[in-house]
Order: C-alpha cells, then structure tokens, then sequence
C-alpha cells in the first residue's frame, strides 16, 4: 500500500499537534512569570517562540490558500498565556482538517506564493507544508532547551514516539473493538486524533 503526501501530512499535522501538547506539559511545570522573560532564544522568550509559531503556522495556511498574510515577527500577537496555547492547539487542527479536505492533486500542485509587496513566486503545496512542520520542530527543539535549564522535564518529542505511541493506540481500539474502525491494524489508513 502506498503512503500519499495526504496522508503524510495529515500525519504530520497531528504529530505536531502532539508534540505540542508534550511541551505544554512540559512547560507547566514552570513559573508562568519566566515564559515572558529573555531567556536568549531568536525571539528572546518562551511565550514570544510559541506566539511564532502560530503566526507561522498562520502564514502558511494563507499561502495553501493563494493568499498574503505578512504578520510581524517582532511583535507578539497573543499577550495572553492561556489565549495563545488554546489558539495554537485550533490552528494546528485547522491545519489537519484542510489537510483531510483536499484531494490528493493538490499535494502535487505548484502556488504562486505571494510576498508582501514583492513579487510572485513558485513553491510546490508539499514544500509550503514541510516548511511550516519542520518549522514547528525547529522552535520546539529551542523551547525545549531554554525549559529544561529552568528545570522543566525534557519532553520526548520523537516522531518514532508518537507513531510508536499512536500505533498502539490504535492497536487497543482495534482489539477492543473490531471493525470500530474501518480499517485493520497496520493498514496505514488510520488517521491518528489527539
């Protein structure tokens, strides 16, 4: 059975889902006065990293959609804590509900990708995805770093985990429940929730 870019993605975007929900957790275990403070990182603290990472994420899904959304990078758009974890937990299943609507064209498609005021240029769909995925991991791995200096637990973040994890999540559902469903252990047809 083959592996489609859809279904990679969709995989991808709930990965990123639970990565993100791993470092939350993480993060907890901090005072939530030291997510604000410098702590050295490209965008200086905690808070503003995560904010990034909505905006990029943002950015990218107007880009899949032929759209210009320029945010700036400098400023934080979500002052507040608990308002920018909810925002970031919807837009990354914003992110895999477009994935799942799409037909299977649209991964081996070319965008005209629009950049502020500047010109037009080509990016395959499935490079516009990588790019904000692997986005996504880059910030994480930072944020990552800066929590566990400041005493948090180091959260594993592991694709291989996750899958690993997912895997046997899918396994007990399907021995519980047979036909529950749809699909058998192992098919690869399975989109992973979380």
């Amino acid at each position: 059975m083959s592996y489609s870019w859809k279904s990679y993605f969709i995989v991808q975007a709930d990965y990123q889902h639970w990565a993100n929900e791993a470092l939350f957790a993480a993060l907890d275990h901090l005072n939530p006065d030291v997510l604000q403070t410098d702590q050295g990182l490209a965008l200086n603290s905690i808070h503003h990293t995560l904010d990034h990472l909505l905006t990029v994420s943002r950015m990218g899904r107007a880009r899949l959609r032929g759209e210009a959304l320029e945010l700036d990078a400098k400023v934080i758009h979500y002052p507040d804590w608990r308002e920018l974890r909810s925002l970031l937990r919807r837009e990354t299943r914003k992110l895999q509900s477009w994935l799942e609507a799409q037909p299977d064209e649209t991964f081996e498609a070319k965008l005209q990708v629009l950049e502020g005021d500047g010109p037009r240029r080509s990016m395959w769909v499935r490079d516009v995805l990588v790019h904000v995925l692997t986005h996504f991991a880059h910030d994480r791995g930072q944020i990552c770093a800066v929590a566990t200096r400041l005493g948090a637990p180091c959260p594993d973040l592991a694709f291989e985990t996750y899958k690993r994890r997912i895997d046997q999540l899918m396994h007990n559902v399907q021995r519980e429940s047979p036909g529950l469903l749809g699909v058998t252990p192992g098919s690869g047809a399975v989109q992973a929730g979380g």
